[in-house]
Parts: structure tokens; C-alpha cells; sequence
């Protein structure tokens, strides 16, 4: 287990913060953190673990960019507090799949050009993932429905419906 040396320090004119100790288990790593206990699980990955994937778009659980699965089920991680999640599996973008063997769905996103800017696109590949293992690709309305939750301010939402549509067609397990 990695062992990182988080606690946050308050300012001179904040009362201590009460801080936790949390095990966070990150694409099959496992972390020893301590932190302030109202770190949310998007800063405890992005600031403390370095995990940068997860983007922080409107920090109000309303864009999808911080899309992260929690035990195989997606959550926005900039509403969930970091302590909710001790030992519990998470994953992020970069625990999908590598620059050798990327992930079915990233062939897919990459294949149908599914990204303009690219700040969406980490959510939207881990909400497409759970979608296609909770079963929920059947259809484009589906598709649609389900994707909701991931807004793309580029509008590739066709290219994004095409690569999990894609997906889904061939039958793959893109599950984890």
C-alpha cells in the first residue's frame, strides 16, 4: 500500500479542520490518505493523488466531466465526499487501458472522432462504460437517455452515440 502524505493545512485564521484517514483502492493501487474531511473524492484524486483525468467542470454534479465508477458504478465524483469511498474500488480514466491496450470504448471514442475539445471526454468514456455494462445501450434513445448525466459543450454527441452504439453492437463485455 502507497502511504501519501496529504494533511491539509488550515489557514492562520481557521479553527483546526477535522481531518479522516482513508484507504482509497485507485485502479487496483490502494492509498493511505489523510485529509481534510471535506475533501471531495474528485480533489483527493486530482490534488493528492495526481490523477488529473477527471476533469472539474462545473463542480456542481450537472456537467459529468468528473465521471469516475465506484465498485463498477459511475458516480460524479465532484459531489461525493473522499471519506465516503474508503476501500472502495475506483476508477478513473487512466485505469481503463494504456497507449498499448486502450479500452474497447476508447478505440470506439478515438475510431468515430467522439471528442472535439476533449474536456468532456474522460466522463463521457467512464459513463459510457457503466451505460454499456448496466445494459443500457439497446438503443440510440437509450443511449441518449442514459448519456444524459455528460454534457459536451463541442457538440459530438452524434460521434459519441456512434461509438457507443458501436460498442454495444459488437457485443464486447466493455466492462472493466
Amino acid at each position: 500500500m502507497k502511504h501519501v502524505e496529504t494533511t491539509t493545512r488550515p489557514s492562520v485564521d481557521t479553527p483546526e479542520l477535522p481531518s479522516v484517514d482513508v484507504t482509497l483502492r485507485v485502479n487496483g493501487e490502494s492509498y493511505r490518505l489523510r485529509f481534510d474531511s471535506r475533501v471531495t473524492l474528485l480533489d483527493a484524486l486530482r490534488d493528492h493523488l495526481g490523477l488529473t483525468g477527471a476533469k472539474k467542470g462545473c463542480d456542481q454534479g450537472a456537467c459529468g466531466a468528473c465521471t469516475v465508477l465506484v465498485d463498477g458504478r459511475r458516480i460524479v465524483s465532484c459531489l461525493a465526499l473522499a471519506a465516503q469511498y474508503d476501500d472502495c474500488e475506483i476508477t478513473t480514466i487512466e485505469g481503463l487501458g494504456d497507449d498499448d491496450h486502450p479500452h474497447p470504448m476508447q478505440e470506439a471514442f478515438a475510431r468515430h472522432d467522439a471528442f472535439q475539445c476533449g474536456y468532456c471526454t474522460p466522463g463521457q468514456i467512464m459513463s459510457a462504460v457503466s451505460l454499456q455494462a448496466e445494459g443500457r445501450a439497446g438503443t440510440d434513445e437509450d443511449i441518449r437517455e442514459f448519456m444524459s448525466g455528460n454534457i459536451c459543450r463541442c457538440g459530438a454527441y452524434p460521434n459519441i452515440c456512434a461509438a457507443i452504439r458501436e460498442v454495444a453492437g459488437e457485443g464486447n463485455d466493455a466492462s472493466l
